[in-house]
């Protein structure tokens, strides 16, 4: 990684960098509306339809993963050939549009589509923009920027918490999917015509537009970097606890803290979006700083986050003081949230610029088939097998299980971490 390669003619001011930046991110806060609208309302669609958490599970987690990986892939490796903003563009019309359409599902089988449909919209999002990102910025400052830009995810459960909640307690959850859904058609127009595509490998000696490897030589290449999987894997089951449980937060409040769906919206808005942004930009800000000692903070800074929050997040699930728990729960959300802009930061570095998409891509399938698709619907299930037992308790105990994929994740950083240095250093002599 070089930041003194020389300035290409498609290279953009600071400003428009940071304009760019901020499009992107309103993009992903706009992917995360869209796909975490569903966990604020699940539970009046629950009573309307006769739900069981299993069923939310699969509505919130697996149907949707999986046409999300399994489309992430090719449309992935196409955007490493073609046009990245108009690969988003497209993806951003689809998945909003399908999430204005769930509002007219009439029963579990339509909205499920509806979901699936939301999936392959969002396939199209986020590999080509981390790709984009890594165009836009030099390496020393990447891992603050894919920060800032992963911040989105929680600028979008924030608004999607707060509007969520007030708009279906006012007027049905139909009508909040409507609301929710059609400002991002609108969107994808503007970004159209504003959004420039940066050149791509800007920032390396051996990048260039030309440059276009196979599938093949992508997960071959890959194969050969042990870090860049143990630190999906790491990921992946930090993704399992995130939606998993967060997933099935709003029910717990309801159901085990007697709160109403507009006030959980605007509590979890302030404590899930606020502290969890504020960890996400931390994570990748710190990790670029603590670099320049030792290269292995990008993935020591995700294992710290998680080891520091473990016990007040145990608090947040066992306390019966709702206003305590969640205070604590604010504070530990900051540093749990430091994994992700580090990550893909550390999986861009260990590849050629035209692999970014694609190793985007790779990492977001095993992310989210383990964390969104099993997290979810693993955590569901358990809650439905453990009513006969527990009674109205079952969902808390459910989430304290599926907490405990932390140790395997922090294991997992720590085997990357190990790894990462030697591997990076094949990056220098290809």
């Amino acid at each position: 990684m070089n930041p003194g390669h020389p300035a290409s003619p498609t290279d953009f001011s600071p400003a428009y960098k940071r304009f760019a930046l901020a499009m992107l991110t309103v993009v992903y806060a706009l992917n995360f509306i869209d796909r975490q609208i569903l966990v604020i309302l699940q539970e009046p669609i629950k009573a309307e339809m006769g739900l069981s958490d299993a069923q939310l599970g699969l509505l919130s987690g697996f149907a949707f993963a999986l046409i999300y990986v399994t489309a992430g892939i090719p449309i992935a490796f196409y955007a490493d050939r073609a046009n990245r903003r108009n690969v988003i563009c497209v993806a951003v019309a689809v998945w909003s549009g399908m999430t204005a359409l769930s509002g007219l599902a009439q029963n579990y089988g339509q909205l499920l589509l509806a979901r699936v449909g939301v999936g392959l919209g969002e396939a199209g999002g986020s590999p080509p923009a981390h790709s984009m990102i890594s165009d836009y910025f030099p390496p020393q400052q990447r891992a603050t920027a894919l920060s800032i830009y992963s911040s989105g995810i929680h600028v979008g459960i924030l608004f999607g918490f707060l509007f969520g909640g007030v708009i279906a307690d006012t007027f049905g959850w139909r009508t909040a999917f409507m609301v929710v859904g059609v400002p991002g058609v609108i969107f994808a127009l503007i970004l159209r015509f504003t959004l420039k595509e940066p050149h791509r490998g800007r920032w390396e000696q051996t990048g260039t537009n030309d440059a276009k490897p196979g599938l093949k030589e992508t997960i071959a290449l890959l194969r050969d970097r042990p870090s860049f999987w143990y630190l999906t894997l790491g990921c992946a089951f930090t993704a399992y606890v995130s939606y998993g449980n967060g997933n099935f937060l709003p029910s717990f409040l309801i159901r085990n803290h007697g709160m109403g769906i507009a006030e959980v919206g605007a509590v979890l808005a302030l404590v899930a979006g606020v502290s969890s942004a504020i960890g996400t930009f931390l994570g990748g800000y710190l990790s670029d700083k603590l670099s320049a000692r030792d290269i292995r903070w990008y993935l020591w800074i995700p294992l710290l986050g998680i080891a520091v929050s473990y016990i007040p997040y145990l608090n947040m699930l066992l306390t019966e003081n709702t206003s305590s728990g969640l205070v604590v729960f604010f504070f530990a959300l900051i540093v749990n949230s430091f994994w992700l802009g580090p990550c893909i930061a550390m999986a861009h570095a260990l590849v050629a610029p035209g692999m970014r998409a694609l190793t985007s891509a790779v990492l977001f399938f095993v992310l989210n088939i383990i964390g969104l698709g099993l997290g979810p619907f693993l955590t569901g299930l358990v809650s439905d097998l453990l009513v006969p037992t527990y009674g109205d308790q079952a969902l808390r105990y459910s989430m304290l299980a599926t907490m405990q994929m932390y140790w395997p994740a922090m294991l997992m950083y720590l085997l990357a971490a190990k790894h990462l240095r030697a591997d990076l250093a094949k990056m220098s002599v290809q």
